[in-house]
């Protein structure tokens, strides 16, 4: 992890398309500014992580559907 000390108004840059500013420090909170192409997606860490556990359950329950489906299909056949 690199880590970087900025002062109020000053920025980094990631890549030649993303500008990360400080706006204000206050205590123990610091308020950023993003600077980014309208089509990337950006996420507080804690909602990345709630929409990634909600696709792994949407996954599961997707398969778990498709496995009683092919299950109702298998017992649908005539016996040979």
């Amino acid at each position: 992890m690199l880590v970087l000390t900025r002062k109020r108004g000053q920025s980094i840059m990631l890549g030649d398309a993303i500008e990360i500013s400080v706006v204000e420090v206050n205590g123990d909170a610091v308020r950023i500014g993003i600077k980014a192409p309208r089509e990337l997606t950006i996420y507080r860490r804690e909602i990345y992580e709630a929409i990634q556990e909600e696709n792994i359950r949407a996954s599961k329950a997707a398969a778990g559907l498709a496995a009683k489906l092919k299950n109702i299909q298998e017992k649908g056949k005539p016996r040979s």
